[in-house]
């Protein structure tokens, strides 16, 4: 068994470890730039500003959380052996993509629990808020399907 060829990260640990990295950085992303320094809005903003600056918290906990969570699966995958990029980066920018629309759709319009800025026309907002979201969608699920057709690489 030594002399064996190391064996080829599983797709599903690359697909896990790509949709959490994205989906953690993403909301990291949202949560610093226009949570904390912009202070365009918390997660919930429907109650009090401390029941926003805590639900900002937690929001800020999960994404730290899946993005740790996801390198962890990454550096394991990488452990084992050779995997295939396109895999993990198509995963990684679904992840971040699926976060951008849930952001944009799910919870600024269909939850309401905040918008992108108050007190302006929400229209450019939210055009520029899901546009991006799902050119990143897209743009992993198009890597995702041509992955599925090339061979794992191995040493």
């Amino acid at each position: 068994m030594a002399d064996a060829l190391p064996r080829p990260a599983p797709r599903r640990r690359l697909l896990v470890s790509g949709l959490l990295l994205g989906a953690g950085t993403a909301g990291a992303i949202d949560e610093i730039v226009f949570h904390q320094l912009l202070h365009w809005h918390h997660f919930y903003d429907r109650a009090s500003g401390a029941a926003g600056l805590v639900s900002d918290g937690l929001l800020h906990a999960a994404t730290f959380s899946a993005a740790v969570a996801g390198m962890a699966l990454l550096a394991d995958a990488r452990r084992r052996g050779p995997f295939p990029a396109a895999l993990w980066w198509g995963a990684m920018l679904t992840g971040a993509g699926a976060f951008q629309l849930w952001d944009g759709l799910g919870n600024h319009k269909l939850l309401r629990l905040h918008q992108v800025r108050y007190g302006v026309d929400l229209t450019g907002y939210d055009v520029a808020w899901v546009l991006p979201g799902a050119a990143l969608l897209l743009a992993g699920v198009v890597l995702l399907v041509r992955s599925r057709s090339r061979p794992v690489p191995r040493t």
